[in-house]
């Protein structure tokens, strides 16, 4: 039974394995065990993967393999896993990771089927029967601090399904109890004493607060949609919600304001829970000026708080958290800044207090007496003001300008002693220049400078700037800030970028935007630098931001699309650089690009059609660099350029989305192609497609002479092992014709590759038959007009023969032959049979027999190898054989 699990039929197999599980769970026979789990990752069928899945009990090891398949491509897979975990493994066996894997997996999956099994895991299996129908001890076995959206995705599945009910004395009010006490004379004054709330509690009443909102929000806008009973039914269900939503939150905004204090105060242990009671505040209701007023003085309160810190044991003071964000977490100084717009949500109110607050925090730094902890604490609340202002309309006119507030503030911060200061105010600069109208000229320099001169930290914070700025307001207002001025054509046509040596850049930088940028991608000091256990650099952010320009080429029009082709060929070189495999986020975000790049445009294609050959060029040793290292180096960057070769092709023949196809058809339909002496013009699919990056590698193999250097050999040889996998369409006749000629070029030019030449024979005839007129030639306008539109420079006879020659055998360099070895060799060769070259050895004396022994079995072994050349070219087999004997038949007579 155990060979049947190898069986080559899956049925056989799967039967195999359900007669075998019920001796897998005997200890005795851990041999069906491990025959189950060496099976699984192995098993191409979906069923006998699934009848294992189902197979296999409870354990350790097990849980792992069961795990795995939970992402399974199959969907009866991925239902039979959780099916497993539900009936075998109980919630309390599994580890908090594992819990929240299984959730996050199982409740984001594409198949409903899946998704219901999962549900039916988390409802039947772990609320009701692990958890007694309890949601709040669910979430405590899900550790909600670590894995937040996990708990709230949790939490809106079972409220969706209807598993959480509310009772009636179930309300955040349960929270809050008043006591009357008399305090300084004062008679009947309430003091709300208030019961914590743990990080699961807060959790639970901040997703079913959201959810009955969204439900009276829905209900009202189908009620508002609809007439009649069906609307009245509607508007009953919103008025029954937001009645529930009002019983459930706190009766007063003061009271609400007293429980989310008394959080704050009882320490970072209720930090969470803190942020979660922040984020019922926008479900409030602040339309009074009393309640208003009240929380009007709480956001004083939290914008005014300052930054947490510790002091190590040498005495320093170390910021808790990020050091950038209000409250040292972005998170947090989102929830304060939603609770600040509700507040104050009249036009440009919120700008107003804010910057009330920061004119308050920023007078110590203007006076230079705040320490480096201050300085932090005013620029991160200006970094939530600038985040959330619409416009400096908003903020002309008000306590501070923004003017006197890039001048006073943002400026000296970027220029201070403290690195966490000065990371912070970069960070605003950026925030900054994307609110001017035009971007100033301090601003950018100042951002240039950081960049170029700063720690990496710093220059991480720059770049992020750099590049938010230039995609807003476009390069070239960039560049005039900076005094370059450049007329527009220029601009468009701009093909290169003009070298920059970041390492020895002075203050007088007159380098536009883009070449500094550019340049950045090729320090690898700042590869470097980067700490192993960080996300982000230099190169991953010049990478990601190149990458989106690319991809949404159209929303740039600023940036000209001349130098797109140089991005995409960094961005592919980076991809796949060795220097680069440590930058898992820049390998990542490049992945997702190159997935879609190709498939959203017919204009991206031909973006890669051009960059093929810079990156091949760059890529391949000794082409545009010096072939150093050893040759262990060097075959493995032939082996690097060889892959992204692949790549590349794999990207110019994916498919286009099918919206892009259905407008390439409609452009198509549109546009006639021009005639030219009865000869149409190649429409723009044709520098799109295939049939252009073919004519661009031959044209890149033909530029070669004839005597080329050992890397120039391998380079020509990899690029037509490429050129014969592209294909043709037959709409693309004036490409067929032109190709068919250079073929017989390329041929030459990798005369020394067999394999490469008789491939290069079958696509010859590949395209003569596709060619409607084969025995039609091509005149020499029609090749320079299908190379000009490719952009080529090549010069060649139009009326070369499109036949591709016998290839041609490089001469012996063994010295010439005597005519004694002549008359040896003929008569010998009468004596030799016809499957035999191994010429008849004589003359020789007992002192040298070892010799020409040795000779004879090597001129055998060539002269079998000429037999099989023989079988493919009748002219080669003569030259071969005869070039191999004569060159034996020397050696024996000069002996």
């Amino acid at each position: 039974m155990k060979l049947r699990v190898g069986d080559k039929v899956p049925l056989v197999r799967a039967l195999a394995v359900r007669a075998l599980a019920r001796f897998a769970n005997d200890s005795e026979n851990s041999d069906i065990l491990d025959l189950f789990l060496e099976a699984l990752p192995l098993e191409h069928n979906a069923e006998v993967r699934k009848m294992i899945v189902l197979s296999l009990p409870p354990s350790n090891a097990t849980s792992v393999a069961i795990l795995d398949h939970t992402l399974d491509v199959s969907e009866v897979v991925r239902k039979a896993a959780y099916y497993v975990l539900a009936s075998k493994f109980p919630l309390q066996s599994l580890s908090i990771k594992v819990r929240t894997i299984i959730l996050q997996r199982g409740l984001a999956d594409r198949s409903a089927a899946v998704t219901k099994e999962c549900l039916k895991l988390l409802k039947d299996e772990w609320l009701v029967k692990c958890c007694n129908g309890d949601p709040i001890e669910l979430l405590k076995y899900l550790d909600v601090e670590t894995y937040e959206l996990v708990g709230e995705s949790v939490m809106e599945a079972l409220l969706k399904a209807g598993a959480v009910q509310l009772q009636d004395d179930q309300s955040i009010r349960q929270f809050i109890v008043a006591t009357s006490n008399e305090i300084e004379g004062e008679s009947g004054h309430c003091i709300p004493r208030i019961q914590l709330m743990e990080a699961e509690v807060a959790l639970y009443w901040k997703t079913v607060c959201r959810n009955l909102q969204m439900k009276a929000q829905e209900r009202g806008s189908d009620a508002a949609a609809t007439m009649g009973t069906e609307a009245a039914v509607y508007a009953a269900e919103a008025s029954d919600n937001n009645d529930l939503l009002e019983r459930v939150l706190p009766a007063m905004v003061s009271d609400y304001v007293e429980l989310v204090k008394a959080h704050l105060d009882a320490g970072s242990n209720y930090c969470f829970a803190s942020r979660q009671l922040l984020l019922l505040g926008a479900m409030l209701d602040f339309s009074d000026a009393t309640n208003r007023k009240v929380a009007s003085g709480f956001v004083q309160e939290l914008l005014h708080k300052p930054i947490e810190y510790e002091v190590d044991a040498d005495g320093n003071k170390v910021v808790m958290g990020d050091g950038v964000n209000l409250g040292g977490d972005r998170e947090w100084a989102d929830a304060v800044s939603g609770l600040a717009r509700k507040v104050h949500a009249a036009a440009g109110e919120f700008e107003e207090v804010l910057l009330g607050v920061v004119e308050e925090l920023a007078q110590p730094c203007r006076e230079r007496t705040a320490d480096f902890l201050h300085w932090m604490h005013c620029l991160s609340v200006t970094g939530l003001l600038l985040e959330n202002a619409k416009s400096f309309r908003w903020m002309q006119g008000k306590s501070i300008e923004p003017d006197e507030l890039l001048q006073s503030l943002l400026l000296p911060g970027a220029k201070h002693v403290h690195l966490d200061v000065q990371r912070v105010a970069t960070r605003c600069l950026g925030l900054f220049g994307l609110l001017e109208r035009k971007p100033s000229v301090e601003l950018v320099k100042q951002l240039r400078f950081c960049f170029v001169k700063g720690p990496s930290s710093i220059s991480i914070v720059a770049c992020k700037a750099l590049i938010d700025i230039g995609m807003w307001h476009g390069p070239q207002e960039v560049d005039r800030a900076m005094g370059l001025e450049l007329s527009s054509l220029l601009h468009e046509n701009k093909m290169t970028f003009s070298p920059v040596n970041l390492c020895d850049m002075n203050e007088d930088w007159n380098v536009e935007l883009l070449d500094l940028l550019y340049a950045g991608l090729n320090v690898n000091d700042w590869i470097k630098s980067v700490d192993m256990d960080e996300n982000e650099s230099v190169q991953a952010i010049l990478g990601e931001g190149f990458a989106k320009i690319l991809l949404l080429s159209e929303n740039y029009p600023s940036i000209p699309a001349s130098l797109h082709p140089l991005f995409l060929s960094k961005l592919i070189i980076l991809y796949f650089s060795n220097e680069t495999k440590e930058l898992q986020r820049l390998k990542q975000c490049l992945s997702v690009f190159f997935e879609h790049y190709p498939s959203l445009s017919a204009d991206h294609k031909k973006c890669i059609s051009k960059s093929f050959m810079p990156v091949m060029r760059s890529m391949w040793p000794g082409i545009n660099t010096k072939a150093g290292g050893s040759p262990f180096m060097v075959s493995n960057m032939r082996k690097l350029a060889v892959q992204a070769s692949r790549f590349m092709l794999q990207m110019m023949q994916a498919p286009l989305y099918a919206k892009e196809t259905e407008k390439r058809n409609e452009n198509q339909n549109n546009e006639l192609p021009e005639v030219l002496d009865g000869f149409s013009e190649p429409s723009l699919d044709f520098e799109c497609g295939e049939a252009g990056l073919a004519i661009r590698i031959a044209a890149e193999v033909v530029s070669f002479h004839a005597k080329k250097t050992p890397a120039q050999k391998s380079y020509v040889s990899a690029l037509c092992r490429v050129l014969v996998l592209l294909h043709f369409r037959l709409s693309e006749q004036g490409a067929i014709k032109l190709m068919r000629r250079l073929l017989n070029h390329v041929a030459e030019s990798a005369f020394a590759e067999h394999e490469v030449v008789k491939e290069l024979k079958r696509m010859a005839e590949r395209l003569k038959a596709i060619d409607r007129e084969p025995d039609q030639g091509l005149s020499q306008e029609q090749a320079n007009c299908i190379l000009g539109r490719l952009e080529l420079d090549l010069n060649f006879d139009v009326d070369d023969s499109v036949e591709i020659q016998p290839t041609p055998v490089s001469r012996s360099s063994r010295p010439a032959r005597t005519r004694q070895g002549v008359r040896n060799q003929e008569s010998s060769s009468e004596e030799l049979s016809p499957t035999s070259f191994v010429p008849k050895v004589t003359g020789t004396t007992n002192t040298r027999s070892q010799r020409a022994s040795k000779i004879a079995a090597l001129t055998k072994m060539t002269a079998n190898r000429a037999v099989r050349i023989s079988e493919e070219d009748d002219e080669e087999q003569g030259s071969a054989v005869t070039s191999q004997e004569d060159s034996d038949e020397s050696d024996q007579s000069d002996e």
